[in-house]
């Protein structure tokens, strides 16, 4: 899968040949800003629980992130894959973020796009991608099905919660499982 948005460049950090991965990862850090250097570093030293993030080798602005279901949801057990891209007005416009795997909430749509203020109308510069992987696990807990994206499901939701989340736990058992399709 593509990500929704093309991957720019690195900033102009262009080495001579032969330089080393570690070179072009220094020359690369230099090129970014200190707040994703620094936000990137406390990602990896504190970790948010049941989340793992890394910025792709070729883009600082990258990330690929794994996030643990949480306990006592239907997407308990389930491993879910999400992109996230600072785009170059970061911290002054929100990190893109979606789900790479499949999911039933009626937050986050077919295609992965998410459904959270925090991502659009309430973000502030004072909040960082921790923060923001916090409140997609908060949303994974408390679903929302009065404000969503995908209002078939939050219609089923609505009208059927018993039904609409052993739908969820059976997404969650084919497709957020280590090898799911």
């Amino acid at each position: 899968l593509k990500p929704f948005w093309l991957k720019p460049s690195t900033g102009g950090a262009h080495l001579a040949k032969g330089a080393s991965s570690e070179q072009a990862q220094r020359a690369q850090m230099a090129a970014i800003p200190k707040r994703i250097e620094k936000e990137t570093q406390k990602l990896h030293q504190e970790p948010p629980p049941g989340v793992a993030a890394e910025p792709d080798k070729d883009n600082y602005r990258y990330f690929h992130i794994n996030m643990s279901g949480p306990v006592g949801t239907p997407y308990e057990g389930g491993i879910y894959i999400l992109e996230l891209f600072l785009p170059e007005g970061y911290p002054m416009e929100p990190p893109k973020v979606r789900f790479l795997t499949k999911i039933y909430h009626p937050n986050i749509d077919k295609l992965g796009r998410i459904c959270l203020d925090v991502l659009k109308d309430k973000w502030s510069p004072a909040l960082q991608i921790r923060t923001v992987l916090l409140s997609i696990q908060a949303l994974l807990s408390a679903p929302e099905p009065s404000d969503p994206l995908d209002t078939s499901v939050a219609d089923h939701f609505i009208h059927n919660r018993k039904e609409a989340e052993a739908l969820a736990v059976q997404w969650n058992s084919m497709y957020a499982k280590p090898n799911a399709p």
